[in-house]
């Protein structure tokens, strides 16, 4: 009798540890799927950023999307000058605005949003030449790095002290207000 109770407590034990584990490795999953998903080049109302999807072996190479980096014929620095200079808010951080992939890019895009204007956006994690371009045009060696009308502004803290301040809401005013002329 006590040996067949052990063996239950044993089997039930194991039972647990193994859906656990289970349950552990296919919580990764769907967030793996859904970055690769999500990481198409979207415009979204306001916010709009550039990036391209992973390559999958899966897929046919005529169904691959192209890099606009690569196939625009500029130079990285050409890219990283025409994006500051087209956009009025341009943040290069890790991940995208709608699935920020680190804590300060979260905090950015957060404290952008909550003045309505638009954000420009480049996915750095997808190409680590990208990357060194941009660190070498703001001569800033983190990210997210935030530029406002052409100016480099700094970080998620600089934007934080920023908006604590009040001086994000003055240099955003134009921005937001240009916007709604337009619509």
């Amino acid at each position: 009798m006590l040996l067949k109770e052990f063996e239950q407590i044993v089997s039930s034990v194991m039972a647990r540890s193994l859906s656990q584990m289970m349950l552990k490795r296919f919580a990764a999953y769907p967030l793996a799927r859904s970055s690769a998903i999500t990481s198409r080049s979207i415009h979204q109302g306001e916010v709009r950023y550039s990036t391209s999807v992973p390559s999958d072996p899966d897929t046919h190479e005529d169904f691959r999307p192209t890099s606009k980096l690569e196939s625009s014929g500029l130079s990285l620095e050409n890219i990283v000058e025409q994006d500051v200079k087209e956009n009025p808010v341009m943040i290069y951080m890790k991940g995208v605005p709608d699935l920020p992939r680190c804590g300060f890019s979260s905090l950015a895009v957060r404290v952008l949003k909550e003045y309505n204007a638009p954000i420009s956006a480049r996915n750095i994690l997808e190409d680590p030449e990208l990357k060194n371009a941009v660190k070498a045009f703001s001569h800033w060696p983190t990210f997210p790095q935030i530029f406002i009308n052409g100016e480099f502004i700094g970080g998620s803290d600089i934007i934080l002290n920023m908006h604590q301040s009040g001086e994000l809401k003055e240099k955003l005013n134009t921005i937001v207000n240009n916007q709604g002329k337009e619509e």
